[in-house]
């Protein structure tokens, strides 16, 4: 994987800092053309990975990228899935029949009948598979080298002890879509602990890292233990603490774990982006040698 990744946070109105962040990015990213712009931006800037959620719009996104496949050709999208506010508000405005409709591809009839005979024997396991297919519908053609399964799915298996469930996720993604497959979690620990008895090993694992603790589930002393002791292929994300946290002293805290092999950042000025990653480079780079 790259060293930067881009993120789409600031696409679509996420701030974990305030609401009137939020309104304002909403504004000024109402049209596709603006994502593609900053997009655009990030690959002046070195950038070739757009992590992002499998939100309505980045079919757009994947639509104007395959009608530029030169300009593209070296461009990679690391899709997150599900992306569970699209499918919430589908039941709100089309019911549960129109939503299948809207995002389970091929024949529905016999896509339905998969998703039905799950349902009555609990197979979650042809669901996850029905879900996966349905979500990387607006991908095809565009590389996707990881997949990224959320933090809602993933700590919810945690939670239900459903850890079959991550073995099959595995299987499915390596064969289906030759990709390797990743995992977004608030609690990086119990997530690496449950791969690994389960024989996965060396899983690209994506988690808040920070020099505070926003969003780590546990404390900094078990994470830091982990990033020294453990064998994993860690992503580090909310890097900055929604803004708590200045870049060049959060940068620097990562830079003591050189076994992180990507840090997430979302930016919407070119200047940002470029001094984002260079800074992400020449720290984790040196800490590397070192």
């Amino acid at each position: 994987m790259d060293k930067v990744l881009f993120g789409d946070n600031q696409f679509f109105a996420v701030s974990h800092l305030s609401d009137e962040k939020s309104r304002e990015q909403a504004i000024r990213f109402k049209d596709d053309s603006s994502i593609i712009k900053v997009l655009d931006q990030a690959r002046e800037c070195g950038i070739n990975t757009f992590m992002c959620t499998t939100h309505d719009r980045i079919a757009n996104i994947c639509d104007y990228m395959r009608a530029n496949p030169d300009k593209y050709r070296n461009f990679n999208i690391f899709p997150c899935m599900p992306y569970a506010h699209k499918y919430a508000n589908a039941v709100t405005d089309l019911g549960i029949v129109g939503t299948i409709k809207q995002y389970v591809p091929g024949n529905i009839f016999s896509a339905f009948t998969k998703g039905g005979v799950a349902f009555i024997r609990k197979d979650f396991i042809s669901l996850m598979e029905l879900l996966i297919d349905a979500e990387m519908k607006m991908f095809k053609g565009v590389n996707t080298p990881v997949i990224f399964i959320q933090n809602v799915v993933v700590d919810m298996i945690l939670g239900l002890k459903m850890f079959e469930v991550f073995r099959e996720y595995d299987s499915y993604i390596r064969t289906r879509y030759n990709a390797e497959p990743g995992y977004i979690t608030m609690n990086m620990p119990a997530l690496l602990d449950v791969l690994n008895s389960l024989g996965i090993e060396n899983p690209i694992i994506c988690s808040s890292i920070n020099k505070i603790g926003f969003r780590m589930s546990g404390d900094n002393e078990i994470y830091e233990k982990y990033l020294t002791e453990k064998q994993f292929r860690p992503v580090a994300m909310q890097v900055l603490a929604a803004g708590a946290l200045r870049p060049a002293e959060a940068i620097e805290y990562l830079s003591q774990f050189p076994k992180i092999e990507s840090v997430l950042f979302g930016a919407s000025s070119k200047s940002h982006i470029l001094e984002t990653k260079e800074l992400i480079e020449n720290k984790l780079s040196s800490a590397i040698v070192s």
